[in-house]
């Protein structure tokens, strides 16, 4: 027997163990409705100590927000004749992302300037045979890698990742909707360790005009020695077949190794196949380029949350807050309920199945999308109904310069027709982050008509490598006194708007980095209006129309201001 055999025939004994353990982890809950896991008391929920919301059981119902028949909740739980296949194609994908995460060449090979690597699909298709078969016909290629320390340790980080609710609230700008349908190991020792769950999840980028991924698929945690954990997901659309899939995922996910102090290393592959033939023209480039859904923009996320997450931690006042905060109480619930403004806003302004979206006027890329919903017995926000309108378009202009703009309260006045050429003044400030576009403000808008009263509205930037955001929210002035002395935001109603800047593509300046946003920007306006606080009331066209013109009216104030400081 040669050596290659005899390694083979090891290799492959290690993993019939691996997969007979797992199988019998497995065996215990079969059968069982697993939306809680047993081993982990209701004390160790992770979600109100990170600051990130809290939604009940395994499930995150952003989506029921709009009413509209919820199409990943039609997904059905494995059967149990499929679980041993699910438990095998696991354990061969967590093989398959550790060996992608450590490999160098020839599987990944850097590009000419050393600043991208891409992988090659003939050495990807030679080293991993297995797995969940050929590319189907007219799906296409993504796959990328990305590293960066965080401020967070390795323990909190895979709690995030295992628990739907952190998952999707952390990564709320690219996980429009998830929901676990069934665990089916929930690890052992009362940690993740061998955590089995079968996953559907939607995944999108923040415009109407890109098509969002659905995915259903298993996600395994593995502990790979002291302070090492990797954590899988891959596709199970096989055992789907009367489905036809848009998008599949082979093995992605990451690997997360402690560091001291607290931070963790996070390796990230993302590899996908998938028909965008839908996405717009001129969002392709940054599509194609990996940074729309690529591992570039997990990492990044995740570094901009843990950041945030350790600003919401932190029991002082700092020397970057200013203004009406005086306690740690009521920094934590102005930064909980920015954190719902946050994410609220993500769920309404992509292309998600859960919305339907109605196309206005307009050619093209400058069509206004609007839709209307009901709001009725939700706390957080106004009783009625509720109009959403989003545009996307390009400027070119780079993406820092549109953000610098739009979060600057000086400015506000050249493009927020709503705040009536008021003055606007920051009452309070938050820095949550390295980046000081990382922020929370809470605005004030004298208006020039002083019989009206003054306006308080909340607003939460956020800047990384793959994208920036500009959100914010009128709030009742009542409310937010009782926010800001550590009262339960859930209660005040918000309704956020705001604005999506994305770089137009990935941009090689010669220089051996790429450098991205130096180009254009890819701008989504998004807006909420209440039109009637009678949720039975009829949607009159004039509402619709007034919306319409008003986001409009919108986008040329921004052109009009942006170009001419850029000429």
């Amino acid at each position: 027997m040669s050596f290659d055999e005899q390694h083979l025939r090891i290799e492959n004994a290690r993993l019939r163990e691996e997969i007979d353990r797992i199988s019998g982890i497995a065996a215990n809950y079969v059968g069982k409705p697993m939306l809680s896991y047993p081993h982990l008391s209701p004390g160790t929920s992770r979600s109100l100590d990170l600051g990130v919301g809290n939604f009940g059981p395994q499930t995150n119902l952003t989506g029921d927000i709009f009413g509209a028949a919820d199409l990943l909740r039609s997904v059905s739980g494995p059967t149990d004749a499929d679980k041993p296949m699910i438990i095998e194609l696991a354990v061969a994908a967590m093989e398959e992302l550790i060996s992608m995460v450590q490999t160098g060449e020839p599987l990944w090979i850097s590009s000419s300037d050393n600043s991208d690597e891409v992988l090659s699909e003939e050495e990807y298709v030679r080293t991993f045979p297995r797995g969940i078969g050929p590319k189907p016909l007219g799906l296409k290629s993504e796959a990328s890698r990305e590293s960066a320390v965080v401020i967070m340790n390795h323990i909190n980080l895979v709690a995030i990742l295992m628990d739907v609710n952190q998952w999707s609230s952390v990564f709320s700008s690219i996980v429009s909707r998830a929901m676990t349908l069934e665990v089916l190991s929930t690890g052992v020792a009362g940690n993740y360790n061998g955590a089995l769950q079968v996953m559907t999840a939607e995944f999108q980028v923040p415009s109407p005009l890109v098509p969002t991924r659905e995915n259903y698929f298993v996600r395994y945690c593995k502990q790979h020695g002291d302070g090492t954990w990797a954590v899988v997901d891959v596709s199970l659309d096989n055992l789907r077949p009367t489905s036809i899939s848009r998008c599949r995922r082979r093995p992605s996910g990451c690997l997360i190794q402690e560091l001291p102090n607290g931070y963790s290393k996070v390796t990230w592959v993302e590899h996908v196949e998938v028909d965008d033939r839908a996405v717009h023209n001129i969002y392709k480039p940054l599509v194609n380029s990996g940074l729309a859904f690529g591992a570039r923009r997990w990492v990044a996320t995740l570094d901009r949350q843990c950041e945030r997450l350790a600003s919401v931690m932190a029991n002082n006042i700092s020397a970057g807050d200013v203004g009406v905060i005086s306690s740690p109480e009521g920094r934590k619930s102005m930064l909980k309920l920015a954190e719902r403004m946050v994410m609220s806003f993500c769920t309404g302004v992509g292309a998600s199945t859960a919305h339907t979206w109605t196309t206005l006027s307009g050619s093209g890329a400058d069509d206004v999308r609007v839709m209307t919903r009901k709001s009725m017995d939700d706390p957080g926000r106004p009783p009625g109904i509720v109009l959403s309108a989003a545009t996307s378009f390009w400027l070119p202009v780079p993406p820092k310069r549109v953000f610098d703009f739009l979060r600057d309260e000086n400015s506000r006045s050249e493009w927020d027709i709503l705040s009536n050429g008021g003055l606007v003044q920051e009452m309070a400030h938050i820095a949550n982050g390295r980046d000081p576009g990382n922020s929370v403000s809470l605005l004030r808008v004298n208006s020039a008509n002083s019989s009206q009263s003054n306006m308080l509205i909340l607003q939460e930037s956020c800047t990384d490598s793959t994208g920036s955001y500009v959100i914010y929210a009128p709030v009742d002035i009542v409310a937010m006194n009782v926010v800001l002395s550590g009262g339960d935001p859930d209660y005040v109603a918000l309704l956020p708007s705001g604005f999506a800047i994305l770089p137009d593509g990935p941009n090689n300046q010669g220089s051996g980095v790429p450098e991205i946003g130096s180009g254009g920007s890819l701008l989504t306006v998004a807006f909420q209006i209440l039109v009637d606080s009678v949720p039975t009331a009829k949607l009159s066209l004039g509402s619709v129309a007034t919306v319409n013109s008003l986001i409009k009216c919108t986008v040329e104030r921004i052109k009009g201001a942006v170009l001419c400081d850029g000429a």
